[in-house]
Order: C-alpha cells, then structure tokens, then sequence
C-alpha cells in the first residue's frame, strides 16, 4: 500500500512517516513546502504552498491513502493578505483541490486532520462527541469545520472513501505553541496558581494520535467515520501540572488562587483564551473509536506526560512563561 502524508516536516507528519515507514507493507512518502528540506525518514516531495492552484500530480502518482496532516495555524501571514484569508485559502481551499485531485488519481482514503475547536473550546456538563453540533469560536476551527463539510460533499457516493479525526490538544516534548510553554514554566518551579481549579482536560499524546491515524489507514470500519480521539483519561490542570513535574523530579507548586479570581484577572489583562485553555473544562468522548476500531492507546495519559517532561528540555525552548 502506497501511503502519501502532507506537511511531512511538521510536528505530527514527522511523526506519523516516522511510524508509517517501520510498517513493511506501507511505501511511504511526504510532502512539503520547500524544495530543500531537512532529510526525513522518507522521501519528501516539494509541492509549495496548499491552496487551490497547488498541482499535487507528482505526489499521487499510484497512492492508495493521502493523510492530509498539513494546514494553517494562527502563524503570520505574507504581506497583503489576511489571517482569515489564508486560513481559507490553505484549510479549506487548498484541501478541497487536493481531494479533488486524489479522487481523479484513483485514491481509495482520504484521512484529514480536523481539530476538536470545530465543537467548540470548552465543555459544560457534556463531553463532545462525533454527534455533538459544532460550534467552533475562532477562525481557524471554522475553516476546518469548512473543510469538513466540502469533504463529505465532493466524496459523497464515489469510490474514495474520507476519515475524519478531530483531535484535542496533542502533546509531546518537542509539542509547537502552547505545550512547551506549560512545560518550561513547570520546570521553572514558579509557582503556579491553579490549586483550587477543577476543571477537566482531554488530551492526545503524539504517539497515541499517530497510532490511531496508522489503524485508520487500512482498518474498513474507519471508511466515511469521523472520530474524536483522546487519551481515555481526562485530568485537571492541577493533576497535569503535577504529573509534568514529578517528571521532571521535582514537586508542583500550585497556589491556591479562585476561580473567579483567575477568571477576572484574565479578562482584565485581554487573556480570556489563556484562561479558558487553562482552567476552563474541555472534555472528549473517544468511545466510538475504541468501539468500532477496537482502538486502545499505546501509552497511558500518565505514562505519555511522564515521557514528556522527562524528554523537555527548556534550553531547546526560549519562549517566555505565559505572561
């Protein structure tokens, strides 16, 4: 089976060529944007920016599954061009033309990378799940939600089947934006004022996410599913916080701040979205993957966080403690 993986430099495509290329019966390839990337565990082809125009020819030449990993964040945009502007023309756009163009290539499987943002940024009393009604709050969870529904029209009744996976937060040591920070602020031994929140957190380690994403390659109960997927464990802020430092061999410092307190002071300060990824509740329900797939993650939250802050090292990262 010939497997192709875009945004094969990033974070969760390293990952996953690294897994898929020690599968013997896979050939697996990647793509990127630059025509001289680092060297990679497989061979990476250079495709430029994804857009609508993006000509992907050369990379689904006899491929049997694309998993388009590559997207858009909330990173500076060219000149000239809007945030909002990109985020369509590169999540929406650009994955809209390249299942187009699998489709005319003779892909059977279409796996795309969602995120948890399209049902929302927090949970009340119920956890989200694949019947949940999206209500994504920011731009770039709207423009995978866009994805979404393009996919499941263009792909309705024709021989290429999609896979849909909304993750949440997806951590490691070497995790980009918020994780690391977390991580290096841990490791400061600041104390940190998340005593009294209660709150609940679902999470995928890198390496459970990409063991999922491997079973849905092939497994034939996965074809035209959308899945949320997490750790199977969910835990407070305060319990992450102290897993994260007794491995890092040293013991969490949490103040025992309100809520309220935290709640007002980030509204203060314009960081309601700092507040809400760290103290509000975000909650999944990863049941139908473990159901329908027989799917078990490989590592435990405690075993995955464990690994994580044994592997951090915050010389690697110079980004600043949350302000």
């Amino acid at each position: 089976m010939k497997i192709l993986v875009t945004g094969g430099t990033g974070y969760i495509g390293k990952a996953l060529l690294g897994k898929l290329t020690a599968e013997t019966n896979y050939e697996v390839s990647g793509t990127t944007r630059t025509r001289h990337p680092a060297p990679s565990v497989a061979p990476l082809i250079p495709v430029g920016d994804c857009c609508a125009t993006t000509d992907w020819s050369a990379a689904l030449q006899g491929v049997d599954v694309v998993v388009h990993v590559a997207a858009h964040l909330k990173t500076p945009t060219g000149p000239g061009i809007s945030q909002l502007e990109q985020l369509w023309l590169t999540n929406v756009d650009g994955t809209l033309a390249l299942a187009r163009q699998a489709l005319a290539a003779g892909v059977k499987r279409f796996i795309f990378i969602s995120s948890v943002g399209v049902n929302g940024s927090h949970t009340t009393h119920n956890p989200f799940n694949e019947e949940s009604v999206p209500a994504p709050e920011d731009d770039y969870a709207r423009s995978k939600l866009e994805a979404e529904r393009g996919l499941m029209v263009l792909l309705a009744d024709t021989a290429m089947a999609f896979v849909i996976i909304r993750p949440p937060l997806v951590y490691a040591a070497h995790a980009p934006r918020n994780f690391p920070r977390l991580l290096r602020w841990v490791a400061s031994g600041v104390p940190m004022p998340f005593g009294l929140i209660d709150n609940k957190r679902s999470m995928i380690a890198l390496e459970n996410l990409v063991d999922f994403i491997a079973l849905c390659i092939a497994h034939p109960a996965a074809a035209n599913e959308l899945f949320l997927v997490s750790d199977g464990v969910d835990m407070s802020t305060s319990q992450i916080v102290s897993e994260l430092a007794t491995s890092m061999g040293s013991r969490a410092r949490l103040l025992p701040v309100p809520d309220w307190l935290m709640r007002w002071g980030a509204r203060m300060v314009g960081k309601q979205s700092m507040y809400s990824t760290l103290c509000a509740s975000l909650v999944v329900d990863s049941s139908k993957a473990q159901t329908l797939l027989n799917w078990t993650p490989p590592l435990t939250a405690r075993e995955a966080l464990l690994k994580s802050g044994q592997a951090f090292r915050p010389r690697d990262w110079p980004t600043p403690l949350p302000q």
